[in-house]
């Protein structure tokens, strides 16, 4: 047996329930026509749109939202290529840490530095720390 579309699949799900389009259409707050471009695979639903079908017919919302986007479950499975922050690199470069004799107090100050966003390499905090440490340190 073919895999139903995902119109074929809202149809057959709203036909069982002995719902009409237009039943459809007002319990997820959208036009009748609408309901009808969705099943005959004339339009895309917005992600809201899967989210109130699946509520209002029954369905798991992630299954839902993959057959209404198949090119999603691809981009999914994929493997996770973006690599690790800066900080996330410093955080976990214990000998890096101990070399440079870090407390504490400063992995929390360079916490907060990481999040605003603009360390690009883990020796930028090297850096950083350095600065603090001369800045507090002066007359």
């Amino acid at each position: 047996m073919a895999r139903s579309t995902f119109g074929e699949l809202i149809r057959e799900r709203r036909r069982r329930a002995d719902l009409t389009q237009r039943e459809i259409a007002r319990r997820i707050g959208t036009s009748t026509p609408y309901i009808g471009h969705l099943e005959t695979g004339k339009r895309h639903p917005s992600e809201e749109v899967v989210e109130r079908l699946a509520d209002a017919l029954g369905f798991d919302r992630k299954d839902l939202f993959l057959l209404a986007n198949p090119k999603a479950k691809a981009i999914m499975a994929m493997p996770d290529t973006t690599p690790a922050s800066a900080w996330e690199e410093f955080r976990r470069n214990a000998q890096l840490q101990s070399s440079m004799h870090v407390t504490g107090e400063e992995m929390e100050m360079l916490s907060r530095v990481a999040l605003m966003g603009q360390v690009r390499e883990p020796r930028d905090f090297v850096y950083i720390l350095n600065t603090v440490r001369q800045a507090l340190n002066s007359p």
